[in-house]
């Protein structure tokens, strides 16, 4: 008798429910406090991204709250986030209701026509290229 386990039940110390997919995007949080006032935004790196969460940096981490909405530049959707970790200006969050993969696609998507982390640096070319201008020794 075969039984076929579904990896995101059966709880393994390091498996995850999803795939990550390693990303260099820009973000924006958008959270909004207690007054209910004015929405409060700052930027974020985007590190890696899932179905079902995210981990990104920030500059800071002060007055940042526990839940708010990420978006991700470029990609005209917000999504809605509670936080998991924090370890030094980097945060992992939940995503309040799973992405579904057309969305994931597109971020993916995204940073690698933008040339996200695929892209390697070049060796600068030399200012100058050929032969020396002048005189040459004999």
């Amino acid at each position: 008798m075969v039984v076929l386990v579904d990896k995101r039940q059966s709880g393994g110390l390091y498996e995850r429910k999803w795939e990550r997919f390693r990303v260099n995007r820009q973000g924006m949080l958008t959270s909004v406090g207690f007054d209910l006032a004015y929405p409060k935004v700052r930027t974020c790196q985007l590190i890696d991204i899932s179905q079902g969460g995210a981990s990104f940096s920030v500059n800071t981490t002060i007055g940042l709250g526990l839940h708010y909405y990420l978006s991700v530049v470029g990609v005209m959707a917000k999504v809605g986030c509670a936080e998991v970790y924090r370890n030094g200006h980097r945060i992992g969050v939940q995503f309040i209701k799973e992405i579904d993969a057309d969305l994931l696609h597109e971020i993916v998507r995204a940073d690698y026509f933008t040339g996200g982390v695929a892209r390697q640096k070049q060796a600068p070319a030399p200012y100058m290229r050929g032969p020396q201008f002048g005189l040459q020794r004999s």
